[in-house]
């Protein structure tokens, strides 16, 4: 079981090298972490994009351009497409997000003719390493989805619990997060909630164990499920928190980066390879996390 990301790293170290195809590469914080990646055996990376820009920002960090795939796209329509294209043909493992809005990449992505569609829903998993809790924990989705039906929800779930399967975990606790225990019909989050709990001969075949309706205190604190008699297996020993909406998902990933100096890897799943997908805003060391994140995940079987 991978428990933290110095035991990502290293298991995306240990596996075979997985091939990463850069989407518009041509940024300073991507291109150090793909170099780094590189360097650390992580992933080999191929970086389309504006030729010029990327070997001018590989020159000022003093990273040698030799051994490197380039493929000259200055288009970030194009690059996002060329990306998409080059892993549909095997010629790459994964994505990764660069220099480019998000709905550009995914327009490639969910192309009919080029892109890597599947049956499931595209949905965003983030992965944060918080000081002050026990483990790595799973939020899912706080960058896709804005208002998923009880049906999406559910799929979301499963992509999420796909990471933590790449991550080796056998037993898997999973909350779905309200503002409260008691299902309250006016309240859709909670409705919603309580029928993915009682999925249960859904979540045991996967080796997961589903909570909800549940508040944020008692899916972490097993001291909030002590003080207010919560009694329900998983109770504040999250993994999974599925959250019913974006704002609730995108405030809560930022909230534990910038209030409670977490790190933190991201991907995209849902697609015929993960895809990494990160702020613009992070920084080196959160790409870096996020290409081991996707490095691993790819190596999953088929």
């Amino acid at each position: 079981m991978i428990k933290d990301f110095e035991g990502l790293l290293e298991a995306a170290r240990k596996q075979k090298k997985m091939r990463i195809v850069v989407a518009a590469a041509q940024d300073e914080d991507v291109i150090m972490a793909v170099s780094k990646a590189k360097e650390m055996g992580l992933a080999e990376p191929v970086l389309v994009g504006d030729k010029a820009k990327i070997e001018g920002i590989m020159n000022s960090l003093k990273i040698s351009s030799n051994g490197y795939e380039i493929i000259d796209e200055s288009d970030l329509i194009k690059a996002a497409r060329k990306s998409v294209e080059l892993v549909r043909n095997g010629k790459g493992d994964f994505l990764m997000k660069g220099l480019l809005q998000t709905a550009d990449l995914m327009r490639a992505v969910l192309d009919k003719e080029i892109g890597l569609r599947t049956d499931s829903i595209i949905s965003h998993v983030m992965v944060y390493g918080v000081p002050a809790y026990k483990k790595l924990i799973f939020l899912t989705d706080g960058g896709i989805n804005v208002a998923p039906d009880l049906s999406q929800k559910v799929q979301i779930l499963e992509n999420a619990i796909k990471v933590c399967k790449a991550m080796k975990m056998d037993k898997i606790y999973a909350s779905c997060i309200a503002g409260a225990e008691t299902v309250n019909p006016k309240i859709q989050a909670t409705v919603d909630a309580k029928a993915i709990a009682d999925m249960k001969d859904r979540w045991e075949a996967q080796g997961v164990v589903v909570q909800g309706p549940v508040a944020l205190d008692l899916a972490i604190s097993k001291e909030a499920c002590a003080h207010k008699g919560y009694k329900e297996e998983g109770g504040g020993n999250a993994d999974i928190l599925l959250v019913p909406y974006y704002e609730v998902g995108n405030a809560l990933g930022k909230s534990m980066n910038y209030f409670a100096g977490a790190k933190s890897a991201g991907i995209i799943m849902g697609a015929k390879v993960p895809i990494v997908l990160v702020s613009r805003a992070d920084n080196a060391e959160n790409k870096l996390l996020s290409i081991a994140l996707g490095s691993v995940v790819a190596g999953l079987p088929a």
